[in-house]
């Protein structure tokens, strides 16, 4: 299949978007967005990775453990979830750690590459929700664009749906990113 030529700044905005979060994670330099590399310590930790840094966050917790506040259930599968609520969500949103908004794009990730080029069937049940940091940044190593029946996809434009990716990417990154400052910049 060839790629139509209006996807590819997408595309490649993706693919920066997505290897600049992945260093900002693992260190210990990152591309400052104009091709220098900025300092951002070491790879993040597992106390990082599941820091709440406010009461009641949203975060992925060990399913014996059971949701968190506001969080009906705990999506994924394995001995870890992500909290979560059936519609209609909690207003406000609640605030999220870097562990639900790296699981949160992970999996989307992972379910649109499915819905694109795998079995078309995998669901947020079937995602294996990571307990800690090294395997969540393993994890978000997929990448994939689709026609994922469990969101808008089927009815949207795919240079629409890149582009919807993108957005998630770039919202979710600049968030995890500011999280690791505040992380850093803590009272100890």
């Amino acid at each position: 299949m060839t790629t139509p030529p209006r996807l590819y700044p997408l595309l490649e905005q993706f693919d920066f978007a997505r290897k600049r979060l992945a260093d900002r994670m693992t260190g210990p330099v990152m591309d400052s967005g104009d091709g220098t590399d900025t300092e951002v310590g070491g790879p993040m930790t597992d106390e990082e990775y599941l820091w709440e840094p406010v009461p009641d966050c949203w975060s992925v917790r060990r399913r014996v453990d059971g949701p968190g506040s506001r969080a009906t259930l705990l999506a994924g599968r394995g001995d870890w979830g992500r909290d979560a609520a059936s519609y209609p969500h909690p207003w406000p949103p609640p605030f999220t750690t870097i562990a639900w908004r790296l699981s949160h794009l992970s999996e989307m990730l992972a379910l649109r590459a499915d819905h694109t080029v795998g079995n078309h069937a995998l669901t947020r049940d079937d995602y294996p929700v990571c307990g800690d940091a090294a395997r969540a940044v393993a994890a978000f190593d997929t990448v994939g664009y689709c026609t994922y029946p469990h969101g808008s996809d089927p009815e949207e434009p795919f240079i629409d749906i890149a582009w919807w990716v993108n957005q998630e990417l770039l919202h979710h990154g600049a968030e995890t990113a500011l999280l690791r400052d505040l992380y850093r910049a803590r009272p100890q």
